[in-house]
């Protein structure tokens, strides 16, 4: 088990790596059963952050370490007044969310169907000086009101959770929202989903499968869930899925395949995390994604896919966020890759599985479901990794296109001399 500044430098360097603040902004901390709290270290780099940097701020005011704390603790501590059963506090300057905090709106979470049960409803604190007893009023006030997320005015966010990691996936989660209405609003204008629409995303999690013993895993499939690990921790890194989000898969067998597992971070997902489905059946112990029916059903249809990605690149979301067809036809490479792209309508990967199973195959090996993911496939998990790169890589050059003189799309003919050449049906 990690300590506690074990805990607050990994999810800085986290918070640091994905591009969420600067070397010198930011700040964690952790309060501890006492009332003391860990916090991080004022005027030290938050790319090298070391535990032994952390400080502790004890009950009676004074510290411990080997720097002065966070100019920022007394908003730390404002929250932890303003409400004892949070023990994480986490503050940070994503630029998609600095963006919504110096326009003064807040981003909409009902963009996509988890964000609004991960996030919750989300405040809004008023201006004031970085450090100041005035700073620290607001933003306790809001967490008073029960709020866990606080958007500051001109400054950044504040999220709050039990843990760190879940302080860490609130905001996260929210940070996602922020890019994703971005990238919708410069492709077009973006659709929310209704409260009745998120419902039954609720509604339609999949039951329990029945348990078998997996008990010997041998070399193959050990190599595979390296191999898995590699991409999912690869996927958090360049922002096409979060902790909470993004499942892959990987046939085994013709009977079985390797799936992600529900409720675990992907970014410290590790090899004996992954769940093996055989027959119908999860390995004992493990809760497999709630997407796993429709894994179940592509491979049974597919003898060809070996993997599949249900991902949430924000760039290609703009489009099914907004109802834009994705042409592919760009550059070769991009046609090549990923084909036609269909997009699907809400709910299709959960309310109707089969004919969304049914349309996916070697000639269609991406599809869109608007307001959720994006499902790729490959005869590997290293094609269907480059499948999503390459999607999310070209949705961002044909979003950025639109700033800089619009799209002009390959010609019909020289598709057709694509196809001929590359065997394209």
């Amino acid at each position: 088990m990690p300590t506690t500044q074990e805990q607050i430098t990994a999810v800085m360097q986290r918070i640091y790596n994905n591009g969420m603040t600067t070397l010198s902004g930011g700040n964690i901390s952790i309060r501890n059963d006492d009332g003391s709290t860990w916090i991080t270290p004022s005027g030290v780099d938050k790319g090298t952050l070391r535990p032994e940097d952390i400080v502790l701020i004890n009950t009676d005011g004074s510290t411990q370490g080997l720097h002065r704390p966070s100019s920022e603790y007394p908003f730390h501590l404002a929250v932890y007044a303003a409400r004892p059963e949070i023990r994480a506090v986490v503050h940070a300057h994503p630029p998609a969310l600095v963006a919504f905090s110096i326009s003064r709106t807040i981003p909409d979470t009902r963009i996509m169907p988890k964000a609004r049960d991960i996030c919750g409803p989300v405040g809004y604190s008023a201006y004031a000086i970085p450090g100041s007893t005035a700073l620290a009023d607001n933003i306790g006030r809001r967490f008073a009101e029960g709020y866990n997320l606080v958007l500051m005015e001109n400054h950044g966010i504040v999220s709050a959770g039990h843990t760190v990691q879940e302080a860490f996936e609130r905001m996260e989660t929210l940070d996602f929202c922020a890019r994703l209405t971005i990238r919708g609003n410069q492709l077009g204008n973006v659709r929310l989903l209704t409260d009745q629409q998120i419902d039954n995303a609720r509604q339609n999690q999949t039951g329990e499968l029945p348990e078998f013993d997996h008990s010997t895993i041998d070399a193959k499939e050990r190599s595979l869930r390296r191999d898995m690990c590699v991409f999912i921790h690869r996927s958090c890194t360049r922002q096409l899925a979060t902790s909470t989000e993004g499942t892959f898969s990987a046939r085994l067998d013709e009977n079985s395949f390797l799936i992600t597992p529900y409720g675990v971070d992907r970014a410290m997902m590790g090899e004996n995390d992954l769940v093996c489905i055989k027959d119908g059946t999860r390995e004992r112990g493990k809760n497999p994604s709630h997407s796993v029916l429709l894994h179940r059903m592509i491979y049974e249809r597919h003898s060809d896919i070996n993997a599949i990605i249900m991902a949430h690149p924000p760039c290609v979301l703009a489009f099914g966020v907004t109802g834009i067809p994705y042409d592919t036809k760009t550059i070769p490479e991009t046609y090549i890759m990923l084909r036609n792209i269909p997009l699907l309508p809400f709910g299709s990967q959960f309310i109707d599985r089969e004919k969304t199973a049914g349309l996916i195959s070697s000639k269609t090996p991406v599809v869109i479901c608007e307001n959720d993911c994006v499902i790729v496939t490959g005869k590997n998990i290293l094609e269907a990794f480059d499948r999503l790169e390459v999607a999310e890589y070209s949705a961002q050059a044909i979003v950025n296109a639109g700033l800089v003189g619009g799209v002009k799309h390959i010609a019909e003919h020289d598709i057709a001399a694509i196809n001929r050449t590359f065997n394209i049906s």
